[in-house]
């Protein structure tokens, strides 16, 4: 077939996971991503620069800005104090934005004792605070499952029960990003936005995402989110210690998902749901330390994950007391 014969809604030269993210309806910023990706930032710098106007004082690799692996630390601090600038411009308020890295040999995990959960939901409020949500919406990274006493089939979950808890014959299940071992959600991602770091958090380059949503239809746990609309906050609300993975404002059109609150277990403090349960039922630590309260529950407990079929190996673990 020659190009003559290629139909006219296929864009020409394009194959594989691009083509049909360049087939739907896409935004200026993922026509770019995708296009930026596929040509590299030198050949597609000159194929736009006739074609769009772009400021004098930001160069094509910021206009695109390049993947979060590519960046250099000179790059990533020129990045977070323009972001700081964006958002006390746009908020009128101060924040840092800042870039903690994996601790050497740390492997976080985390455990729920489903015994102790009664549905109170405080996990879902610490987490809308604490990760910069957008309030026009009830978000959260966390969804608490009302299950029918002996099931565990999540399907037969409930999420939007608004009665008196708990209830006699029922348990509650809290459902986050699980941090596979073999996340599907990465593997589907065909821009390569979203990875493992060494620590067994998966994170996402929200500037780097171009929406196409693969990760969230990938993932069995339903743990992904998308940012449907532009973030609104209010700005007494927001929290200004920001993680340029984790919790900082993210864009309108991108996917975002928990991250084990990497801007604060990164420096030696627990995640925010953890700390907002009042039952005591979470559990976190480093699964590497022998001495861990997470490994303490691991050797002492009957110790379940999630859709064990599948194979993604989560390092996120239930168990009961009984």
């Amino acid at each position: 077939m020659n190009n003559d014969d290629v139909p006219a809604d296929k864009p020409r030269g394009t194959s594989g996971p691009l083509l049909p993210i360049l087939n739907q309806p896409s935004t200026r910023r993922t026509a770019l991503k995708v296009a930026g990706a596929a040509l590299g930032l030198a050949a597609f710098g000159q194929a736009i620069s006739p074609l769009w106007s772009i400021p004098e004082n930001i160069s094509v690799d910021e206009f695109l800005q390049r993947h979060y692996k590519e960046l250099s630390d000179d790059d990533k601090q020129r990045i977070f104090r323009r972001l700081e600038a964006e958002t006390k411009q746009e908020l009128g308020i101060e924040v840092t934005i800042f870039d903690p890295p994996p601790i050497p040999g740390v492997r976080f995990g985390y455990a729920i004792n489903l015994s102790k959960c009664n549905g109170n939901g405080k996990c879902m409020e610490a987490c809308n605070k604490e990760n910069n949500h957008h309030r026009g919406v009830d978000q959260s990274y966390i969804r608490v499952l009302e299950m029918p006493k002996g099931s565990m089939d999540m399907e037969q979950g409930n999420t939007t029960y608004d009665h008196a808890v708990p209830q006699d014959d029922k348990f509650y299940m809290p459902v986050q990003c699980q941090q596979c071992e073999n996340p599907p959600c990465v593997s589907a991602c065909p821009v390569e936005a979203t990875w493992r770091e060494d620590d067994g958090i998966v994170v996402v380059d929200y500037n780097w995402c171009i929406g196409c949503r693969y990760c969230e239809a990938a993932c069995p746990y339903h743990a992904r989110r998308f940012n449907w609309e532009e973030p609104e906050i209010p700005a007494d609300e927001v929290n200004p210690n920001q993680g340029y993975l984790s919790n900082r404002i993210r864009p309108q059109g991108t996917m975002e998902k928990c991250h084990f609150c990497l801007h604060r277990t990164r420096e030696g403090r627990l995640p925010a749901c953890l700390e907002a349960c009042p039952t005591g039922a979470r559990v976190f630590g480093d699964l590497n330390d022998p001495e861990s309260d997470i490994n303490w529950v691991l050797k002492n407990k009957r110790v379940f994950v999630l859709k064990e079929e599948l194979g993604t190996r989560p390092n996120f673990f239930y168990f009961f007391d009984s």
